[in-house]
C-alpha cells in the first residue's frame, strides 16, 4: 500500500483538489434553511439576508433580556420613592424616551412590548403550520370528500379580510381584553386561522404533484404503510417553502396584533405591553406636539416587520433560481500545464504511467499509452507524447466502460 502510494504519479491540481474536498465537507448546521441561504448568497441578496437576520436577532434578544434591559415594569407608574412618575413627560435622564399621557415609562414600554410581539408570533406561526401541514399533507395524499370539504373551507377563510377575520376570533375568543396569557392565546389563535388557509394550500399542492413520482411508488410497491410514506417522503419535500411563508406570514403576524391592539381588541395595557394599544394612545398626543409617545413604539414595529421581511424577501430570492444572483468565477483549480507531464522535464514519465497500467491490467494488447495516462488502439501514438506498448501478457477485449475486460464467447473457446 505504501509503495503505491508513493510510485502514484501527481500533479499540483490534485492537492488542489483534495483541498476543496476536505473544504466542501460540511456539518449538520451548515445545511440548515437559512444558514445554507446565508453560504450561498452573493450579493445585495446577501445583504438584505444579513441585515434582515441581524434586525431579527437583535429583536430576539430584547425580548428575552427585556427584564434586565427595562428600567421600569411595562404597567410601573411609580420610581422606587414612591413618586409618580410625570405624565407626557419629553425624553430626559430620567425617562430617555419620555412618558405616556397614562404616566408609563415609554422606553420600558416598547422593551416588554417586543417581548409580546415574539411570544405571540411564536404562538401563531406553530399553531398555523401543525394545522395547515397536517390538513395539506393528508388532504393531498387521500384527496377525495374530505379534500373537496377541506379546500372550500380554506377558500372561504381566505376570502375573508385578516385583519377583520382575527378581531371576529379575538372577539369569540376572549370578548376582545384578557390578561397576559389570555391576551395572548387569543391574538395568536386569532392568527393562526387567518393563515392556516396558506400553509394548507401550499403544502397540498406540493403534495399532489410529488405523490405520483416514481419513488412514492417505489415505496408502495416494498410494502411501506401510509404513514411512513405521508411523512418520510412527501413531508419532507414538500415543506421546502416553508421557511419563506413562515417569515413572511411573522411579519404579517406583527402588524395584526398591532392593528388589534390599535383598535382596542389587543390586550389589556396592564396585563403586558402592546405596541398597536400604544398607538392608540398616542393619536392625541402626536396632535400636541408629543411625538415621542407614537415615533418610538412605531418605529419598533417599523424595525421588526424590515428585519422579517428581509430575510423573507432574500429567502424567496433564493428559492427561486431565476432570482439568485450568480457567484462570480472563483479561484481557479488547475490548467492544463498543472495536469501534464513534459516529456523533456521528467524522461522517465511515460515507464512510470505505463507501469500503473500493467499493474491494473485493463488496456487491451496494442494500445499506446501517451504522457497524459490516455490509451489509444491500433497501435498509433499521439503526436508530442511519450508511449509504449503495452505487453501481451495483459491482453484482452475492452468492455463497453472503457476499463474493465468483457469475456466473450470466444475467449472461453
Amino acid at each position: 500500500m505504501h509503495e503505491d502510494n508513493a510510485n502514484k504519479i501527481t500533479v499540483p491540481g490534485d492537492r488542489r483538489l483534495e483541498d476543496l474536498k476536505v473544504s466542501g465537507s460540511r456539518s449538520w448546521f451548515s445545511t440548515l434553511p437559512v444558514i445554507r441561504d446565508l453560504r450561498i448568497a452573493v450579493g445585495w441578496q446577501k445583504g438584505m439576508l444579513v441585515t434582515g437576520l441581524a434586525i431579527t436577532i437583535a429583536a430576539v434578544l430584547v425580548a428575552i433580556a427585556a427584564p434586565f434591559l427595562a428600567p421600569y415594569g411595562f404597567a410601573q407608574t411609580k420610581d422606587a420613592q414612591g413618586h409618580d412618575f410625570p405624565v407626557q413627560s419629553a425624553p430626559g435622564a430620567g425617562h430617555v424616551w419620555g412618558t405616556t399621557v397614562g404616566g408609563f415609562d415609554v422606553f420600558s414600554r416598547v422593551i416588554w412590548g417586543t417581548r409580546t410581539a415574539i411570544i405571540a408570533i411564536v404562538i401563531a406561526v406553530v399553531l398555523s403550520i401543525f394545522a395547515g401541514v397536517l390538513l395539506g399533507l393528508v388532504s393531498g395524499y387521500f384527496g377525495g370528500w374530505f379534500d373537496k370539504c377541506c379546500v372550500m373551507i380554506a377558500d372561504a377563510i381566505y376570502s375573508f379580510p385578516s385583519l377583520l377575520l382575527a378581531i371576529l376570533m379575538a372577539i369569540v375568543i376572549s370578548g376582545g381584553q384578557s390578561s397576559l396569557w389570555g391576551g395572548i392565546l387569543a391574538s395568536g389563535i386569532s392568527i393562526t386561522v387567518v393563515y392556516i388557509p396558506q400553509y394548507f394550500r401550499t403544502i397540498r399542492a406540493e403534495v399532489i404533484r410529488i405523490k405520483g413520482s416514481a419513488y412514492v411508488e417505489s415505496a408502495k410497491v416494498v410494502g411501506a404503510s401510509t404513514w411512513r410514506i405521508m411523512t418520510r417522503h412527501l413531508l419532507k419535500n414538500a415543506t421546502r417553502t416553508l421557511p419563506v411563508i413562515l417569515t413572511l406570514n411573522s411579519s404579517e403576524a406583527i402588524l395584526t396584533l398591532a392593528g388589534l391592539g390599535f383598535l382596542g381588541f389587543g390586550i389589556e395595557p396592564t396585563a403586558a405591553a402592546e405596541w398597536g394599544y400604544d398607538l392608540n394612545r398616542s393619536v392625541a398626543d402626536v396632535t400636541a406636539g408629543m411625538w415621542w409617545t407614537a415615533v418610538f413604539p412605531g418605529l419598533a414595529i417599523v424595525l421588526i416587520v424590515l428585519g422579517i421581511t428581509l430575510v423573507g424577501e432574500s429567502l424567496n430570492d433564493l428559492a427561486d433560481p431565476r432570482l439568485r444572483a450568480r457567484k462570480s468565477a472563483g479561484e481557479v483549480i488547475g490548467s492544463i500545464e498543472d495536469t501534464s507531464v513534459d516529456p523533456q522535464e521528467r524522461p522517465g514519465a511515460a515507464n512510470e504511467v505505463m507501469a500503473q497500467i500493467e499493474a491494473s491490467g485493463t488496456v487491451a494488447s496494442g494500445s499506446t499509452v501517451v504522457s497524459s495516462g490516455m490509451a489509444e488502439t491500433d497501435d498509433t501514438t499521439v503526436s508530442g507524447g511519450a508511449s509504449a506498448p503495452i505487453p501481451d501478457a495483459q491482453a484482452g477485449p475492452i468492455g463497453d466502460d472503457g476499463d474493465t475486460p468483457r469475456t466473450t464467447e470466444a475467449d472461453h473457446e
